[in-house]
């Protein structure tokens, strides 16, 4: 019978850049809207605020995105090439140190001596980037990827504190905008729990504990600094 296993570490990448993206758009979008409708500002002053923070956040996440990711790339590829270099200069040594890598890991010194003969035999350069320099294929840094995956979720998250202005009455926007954007925190958190095969109530309480804290806060300045229009 076949044993079939299901890991979510494949996940990580697109994972980690869709639930930021998506939880700093509602966020952020959220905590502007909420900041500009305390300071006074007319329902249509709040919407454009809203939509100008949607493209720009956008925008910025996947340029931020792009740029940080890439250089996790440059820094791999830079890995890779010096690896190889050493492989062609002095293959006995890499043997060496892949042997020892194997050994600490609990093989014992024949073993691991084979182990490495055969791998390297297989793919030299792959072997050594995966277990000297912890470089794989799932876990490899992809700029483009990373850009789209923050780019799309921000302005999904975004665009529902956003919709929430255009949907509701003015008397009810803040109460309304607060508890809606409260609301998709919790689903982000449970959805991303679900698809990390994490904790849903920590995941949850998390995301909502710190999107309440900063819709809160910029309420607070906006009806501080702000003047009724």
């Amino acid at each position: 019978m076949r044993h079939r296993e299901r890991h979510r570490t494949h996940r990580t990448g697109w994972l980690r850049a869709t639930v930021l993206g998506a939880n700093d758009g509602i966020v952020s979008t959220a905590s502007l809207v909420l900041g500009v409708a305390a300071a006074g500002a007319s329902v249509q002053g709040t919407l454009v605020a809203g939509v100008a923070g949607l493209v720009a956040g956008a925008m910025s996440m996947a340029a931020g995105e792009y740029v940080s990711v890439s250089s996790q790339a440059d820094t791999e590829r830079a890995d890779l090439t010096r690896e190889s270099r050493e492989l062609a200069a002095n293959p006995e040594a890499e043997h060496t140190e892949l042997t020892a890598i194997y050994v600490k890991r609990g093989l014992d010194s024949e073993l691991a001596s084979s182990v490495a003969t055969q791998l390297m035999q297989h793919d030299a350069l792959g072997a050594h980037a995966r277990d000297e320099l912890g470089i794989t294929e799932t876990m490899a840094a992809r700029p483009v990827q990373a850009a789209l995956a923050s780019a799309g979720s921000f302005a999904a998250g975004a665009a529902l504190p956003v919709l929430l202005v255009f949907l509701l009455p003015v008397s009810a926007l803040t109460w309304g905008v607060s508890g809606g954007s409260l609301l998709f925190l919790a689903l982000l958190g449970l959805v991303a729990a679900r698809a990390g095969g994490a904790p849903v109530a920590a995941s949850v309480l998390r995301v909502t504990f710190w999107g309440a804290l900063a819709m809160a806060l910029t309420a607070a300045v906006g009806a501080l600094f702000g003047v009724a229009a």
